[in-house]
């Protein structure tokens, strides 16, 4: 790439390279101590994401400077995040809106989270890193549970015609994307899906015909995979609040092998019996994916459950261990009325 600007433009235009569940609400954001964030981020749960790009830092100072951006993140109160917002309009958008209509519109929620900045993120994007950057981005993440990740891009030209590609150093399906605690909580066993972000994709159809699904590409399914017969899982739809509670009865399948009762109990390929399902029309890898749920308790949309300072995530599938989950968990067994 002939320079890390060309790739700032690209990411902010369409930040789906980097993450398709993302807003764009600051760029080159000045910090209280001089310094400017390259983009700034926020997520269907209202954490914010710090998007660093590597330019002319050495390896190791971009992951300081990452660390020092995170400090000074986690300060934001909602004023000074709208603050941000508005004046990344005004300096690169052609038309203003507010960031509760960006929010809305971008996630396709009715609102934004009660809480903002309950969490954040550090997302480094570079060409390359040296080695031991690399150790200690992995150390950072995996033994202190820093929400730390790198982006790695390359550039490619064919006559043309330019390509970008993009890999990960660490699993983003693992590396969390809440604030971590101070000490490790052991797992309680219990598994948060979040389901929602396609407009075809409707909680009233997995309701009734038992089932969780995810779809296009491996971001969102690799996790809905790595759930097992037996495990219990707590449903929240994004931007609306947790909806069901039940238990896995079979491992993920892709929706050319799922199948569903119709309304005469015969068992039928499910794109036979739910109209209009999402990622029909795209290579397998993408299709969306249904693990077959047993309901324990459900309700609508509309009595869906939602308190301030609930475990909110943006995998598909996650395993927390966290206080805020484990709050959660207990919050809404009272809520589901589900004993212990």
């Amino acid at each position: 790439m002939p320079n890390e600007a060309v790739l700032e433009d690209i990411i902010a235009t369409d930040l789906s390279i980097l993450d398709p569940q993302l807003l764009v609400i600051g760029r080159q954001v000045q910090t209280m101590y001089g310094k400017y964030i390259d983009l700034l981020a926020m997520d269907i749960e209202g954490q914010l994401v710090v998007i660093e790009l590597k330019r002319d830092k050495t390896p190791r100072d971009v992951v300081a400077q990452a660390l020092d951006y995170g400090s000074w993140i986690r300060t934001l109160q909602d004023d000074d995040i709208a603050a941000i917002f508005d004046d990344f309009q005004q300096r690169y958008c052609a038309t203003a809106v507010s960031l509760d209509d960006a929010f809305r519109q971008r996630f396709r929620v009715d609102a934004m989270p009660d809480e903002l900045n309950a969490s954040h993120r550090l997302l480094i994007v570079a060409s390359e890193l040296d080695p031991g950057t690399e150790r200690i981005v992995a150390y950072l993440a995996t033994e202190y549970d820093v929400p730390i990740n790198v982006a790695f891009f390359r550039f490619f030209r064919e006559g043309d015609a330019e390509y970008l590609s993009r890999a990960w150093l660490l699993d983003p399906t693992v590396v969390e994307a809440n604030h971590p605690p101070k000490t490790k909580e052991p797992w309680n066993g219990e598994c948060y899906v979040s389901f929602g972000g396609d407009s075809k994709r409707r909680w009233q159809d997995a309701r009734q015909h038992g089932y969780i699904s995810a779809g296009g590409g491996e971001f969102y399914i690799n996790t809905l995979r790595s759930l097992a017969e037996g495990e219990r899982v707590w449903v929240n739809v994004p931007g609306t609040g947790y909806v069901g509670v039940g238990r896995v009865l079979e491992p993920a399948k892709p929706i050319t092998e799922f199948e569903v009762e119709d309304d005469q109990g015969v068992l039928k390929p499910i794109f036979e019996v739910v109209p209009d399902l999402p990622y029909l029309d795209v290579e397998l890898e993408k299709r969306e994916h249904f693990v077959r749920v047993e309901w324990i308790e459900t309700v609508a949309l509309t009595d869906a459950i939602k308190e301030r300072g609930f475990f909110g995530n943006q995998n598909t599938v996650a395993r927390p261990r966290t206080d805020k989950w484990v709050h959660t968990v207990e919050r809404l067994k009272k809520r589901f009325r589900i004993p212990g």
